[in-house]
């Protein structure tokens, strides 16, 4: 079983006189969200984290409580308009567990959804030692029917863009670039008008020109990721124009040169920010303005791996992009 499941319990559905509650909002987030546009949708990749005490929930619970009635108070804070559903990435929902999320949360919240991994992988994801094919890997057959199906259904209004998340893949073992790109082409040609699709590599070999006009072709957003295994903000940006994308959307992973489980141990428990990343912060304001300029939909959404602390992490891009806003006072 994969680490990352606990934090997705899915055998409790999300409750109601949920024994935890928001947290005050400090006068000056309540003017940052005050001076953002509506089309700025601001978060992070879970919301399960006991450390958020007092600065998104009131008061401290376990891990379990907060997955199942935490949503309701994360969503009230005005700077958290989105946020990641990452136990997709692990295993499919259901409709009535997207329906119970959907319910949880205002009118204007949306929800960036992770698809199945067995759709990224080329080997199957969940075997041990040597893997062997994955039969699901670019199926838009099982994309619809086990990931977009329940999850247009469940979330209707609320459901933002849908990722497809690509973990290091070795060229060779997908036919080198090309064949990748051709692929992938044909995947998100056949998927369905919808939500907004999306791409996150994790290869920086497969982000290159090719890429940029497959998106273009399919009307697929590519995914700005900040993460040690892919390259930086500023070459993605170069390489596939926000200015051709349906959506901005922008994932702040994990700090530079820290592995996963490193950045989890030396963060925990997400109470701060800790490695302060003001390179990063400053190239997705950058980015998020210019999406303001053109009045374009964009999503953001942080991890605790990124400075230490998701949540504080979006409040200082906040104020920084919204410094810049005209309505600033």
């Amino acid at each position: 079983m994969d680490l990352q499941l606990g934090l997705f319990p899915n055998d409790v559905p999300l409750g109601t006189g949920a024994p935890v509650g928001p947290a005050p909002v400090p006068d000056h987030l309540q003017s940052a969200a005050r001076r953002l546009p509506k089309t700025l949708r601001m978060g992070t990749s879970s919301w399960s984290f006991p450390g958020w005490e007092g600065i998104v929930y009131d008061r401290r619970a376990s891990q379990t409580r907060i997955a199942k009635h935490g949503l309701a108070a994360y969503a009230r804070h005005p700077l958290l308009r989105t946020v990641g559903l990452d136990r997709t990435y692990y295993r499919p929902i259901d409709v009535e567990t997207y329906r119970s999320y959907a319910e949880a949360v205002p009118r204007d919240f949306r929800f960036l959804v992770k698809a199945d991994r067995l759709l990224t992988s080329p080997t199957d994801p969940d075997t041990v030692g040597v893997r062997g094919t994955n039969p699901h890997f670019l199926d838009p057959m099982y994309a619809i029917e086990n990931v977009l199906t329940p999850m247009l259904e469940g979330l209707t209004n609320k459901a933002g863009p849908l990722l497809f998340q690509f973990s290091p893949i070795p060229p060779n073992l997908v036919g080198g670039s090309r064949r990748f790109h051709e692929r992938l082409f044909r995947f998100l040609d056949e998927l369905p008008d919808g939500p907004t699709y999306a791409v996150e590599l994790r290869t920086p070999a497969f982000l290159n020109e090719d890429y940029a006009k497959l998106l273009q072709a399919t009307g697929v957003a590519h995914c700005y990721t900040i993460h040690p295994a892919m390259t930086p903000i500023e070459k993605q940006l170069e390489i596939v124009s926000p200015f051709y994308q349906p959506a901005l959307i922008v994932r702040w992973m994990l700090h530079t040169g820290l592995k996963y489980q490193v950045a989890k141990e030396r963060y925990q428990p997400f109470d701060q920010i800790v490695d302060d990343d003001p390179v990063s912060r400053e190239a997705v304001a950058r980015t998020v303005i210019d999406a303001m300029i053109a009045e374009r939909p964009a999503f953001v959404v942080a991890n605790n791996k990124a400075e230490g602390s998701a949540p504080l992490s979006i409040f200082r891009l906040a104020e920084r992009v919204a410094a810049w806003s005209p309505d600033a006072a």
